[in-house]
């Protein structure tokens, strides 16, 4: 199936939410032959369509529309019942026939409302805008009407139960509905549906405004005949596509519903996860579990052991004969709106793989536990500078390049495609200067780092890496980064309070220490011999030195060529290991000397 295919069978799935605003929604549902619009102003009349009152309203409602009015920009084409200042009051002319003739043609049909009744013998008494002015909601200006496109909707009262809010009657959808399609879609002709297979009343036109920002970008749109949309292959529109009216209605409606609802939007690109039944899904850019969620933070193991857990309750409600639909939009420019992406998978797939991502770009911290890192703010660290220093720190990102990241990530995470090597690379480099950043930004970023590097090794060379140190480990580089660490601690154990902010000699030199490490090594273990060693306690100074002669020698059995050549990003594992190791013996050695007193 595609994309409007799923988009319909959610309509049809989930009738309890079409016409409503469910509990958490933001946005109603709209239901065939209508859309959400944000009303301003509320009139209350009687049912003989007398005036009652005026209030200002600002909420999101569902108005009945026709095919033009859903898509209209400057073109006059009146909606079914609640529309603008300016289509129910007689200073324009042709907005205000219109919306006359139509409500007029609702009004004497078999499918005519007592409500809209109201409202028709209301508007033609000519008196919304002295009424409206008088309760203080018509905003003039030098003799003109400033709020014309503010919409007005309607309460009718006087009519027992049935009265109230038009917005919120089901029978006035109804009646609209049902009038719309035998008077006017029916005029269009029938057509093979493209989506359902079936014969059909065609759609002329398509619901704009699917992602809320893009409010004029629409799906389907074939109506340049002056340049080449179609034209060239086909004389008409419709011959490229047709598509029945109440299949793109559902369709659009529930696209609209769900953006609006469950979207997650980044600059001019929007990503939808759902599962056309209406059961829960996962997020798709945040990880399934949170070392903030618990009291203690997770071990690695007991981190899998979780994320199982959390899988597992998922698959209860998610069998494998349930599916999960992911979608991104791109909005090229104001009036088109393009599928950027589209996959379906089997609810168990989706899980595993979601699963798959969170254990393999993952990282261990002692403070917070081990965790995967935010999608976004592996972007943010990969591409986004600095603004700013120390407790006003952050770090910034252009948002124009945030969204094709984000679907770069995605399809990792998703399609279970490799890890993009330029997103690897390029926090890689940011992490190769660390000195130019705040204390807890360098803290962030080495950890994001970590992880990613972690996934793009799994994902590139198939290799394991554990999130705890292994002196052991045969790796050039990974000894590099343990060394650096080392040389790090050592000089700023020396450090008392009014020096803690100042740099150490190993972290200036950090950049040149990835080109050529075997060099930067020589010039910072000379400074802290020098400067830092006599500061040391005999036994810090024992410890340091045999640590640093342990690694060397691991470093001496690589060919004596690669001694100093660039290091890999690797080297970064094993700093960030070994200075954990470093802090966790010093914390620990702390807590005994406490409890010894």
């Amino acid at each position: 199936m595609g994309l409007m295919q799923r988009a319909v069978e959610t309509y049809d799935n989930l009738p309890g939410c079409v016409g409503k605003l469910s509990p958490g929604d933001r946005e109603p549902f709209a239901p065939v032959s209508h859309i959400v619009a944000e009303a301003k102003i509320n009139i209350t009349i009687n049912a003989g369509g007398q005036f009652v009152s005026a209030e200002e309203i600002n909420k999101k409602i569902i108005i009945p529309v026709t095919e033009k009015s859903a898509g209209r920009t400057r073109a006059v084409a009146a909606h079914g019942l609640c529309d603008q200042i300016g289509y129910i009051t007689p200073d324009d002319q042709k907005k205000y026939s219109e919306y006359l003739d139509q409500l007029r043609e609702w009004c004497s049909s078999q499918y005519s409302h007592p409500k809209a009744k109201a409202v028709l013998q209301y508007v033609e008494q000519g008196t919304v805008k002295q009424d409206l002015e008088n309760t203080g909601l018509l905003k003039i200006k030098a003799g003109k009407v400033e709020n014309t496109k503010d919409m007005v909707c309607w309460t009718v009262v006087g009519m027992g139960e049935s009265g109230g809010p038009v917005w919120t009657d089901q029978s006035i959808r109804d009646s609209w509905t049902d009038f719309y399609i035998n008077h006017t879609v029916q005029k269009n002709g029938s057509t093979i549906c493209y989506v359902s297979g079936d014969r059909a009343e065609r759609a002329t036109q398509h619901l704009k405004g699917v992602v809320a920002s893009s409010v004029y970008a629409k799906l389907i749109s074939a109506n340049d005949k002056a340049n080449f949309t179609y034209r060239g292959r086909f004389e008409q529109a419709e011959e490229a596509v047709s598509i029945g009216y109440q299949t793109s209605q559902k369709a659009h409606n529930a696209l609209k519903w769900l953006v609006a609802n469950h979207g997650m939007k980044f600059e001019n690109r929007t990503f939808i996860c759902w599962n056309p039944n209406g059961i829960p899904v996962p997020s798709i850019r945040s990880p399934l579990f949170s070392g903030i969620e618990q009291d203690q933070a997770l071990k690695p193991d007991a981190y899998e052991r979780e994320i199982s857990r959390k899988i597992e309750g998922y698959k209860v409600n998610l069998p494998d004969s349930e599916m999960v639909v992911i979608a991104s939009f791109d909005a090229a420019n104001k009036g088109r709106l393009s599928l950027s992406y589209y996959n379906e998978l089997r609810g168990s797939d989706f899980l595993d793989r979601l699963e798959y991502w969170d254990t393999t770009c993952c990282w261990y911290d002692n403070g917070w536990g081990t965790q995967s890192p935010l999608l976004f703010n592996i972007v943010k660290f990969a591409y986004g500078t600095q603004r700013k220093e120390e407790e006003n720190a952050r770090v910034e990102v252009d948002s124009k390049i945030v969204g094709p990241l984000m679907q770069q990530l995605l399809f990792s995470r998703i399609d279970k495609a490799l890890f993009p090597v330029s997103i690897m690379m390029s926090i890689r480099h940011h992490a190769d200067n660390l000195q130019i950043y705040s204390s807890n930004t360098r803290r962030s970023l080495l950890f994001t780092a970590c992880a990613v590097i972690r996934k793009y090794r799994i994902d590139h060379y198939r290799e394991v890496w554990k999130m705890a140190l292994e002196p052991e480990r045969k790796d050039r580089s990974y000894q590099f980064g343990r060394l650096l660490a080392v040389l790090e601690k050592a000089e700023r154990d020396t450090y008392d309070d009014s020096s803690s902010a100042r740099e150490t000699n190993a972290i200036r030199m950090q950049q040149v220490y990835v080109q050529r490490p075997g060099y930067a090594f020589k010039i910072i273990m000379e400074r802290v011999k020098t400067a830092y060693y006599p500061k040391l306690k005999e036994s810090s100074r024992g410890y340091y030195e045999k640590l640093i002669g342990e690694i060397m020698e691991r470093i001496s059995q690589f060919p004596e060529n690669e001694y100093d050549k660039k290091l890999s990003e690797t080297y970064l594992l094993g700093y960030y290991l070994q200075k954990n190791e470093l802090y966790r013996k010093k914390n620990e050695e702390s807590e005994m000397g406490e409890e010894e007193k």
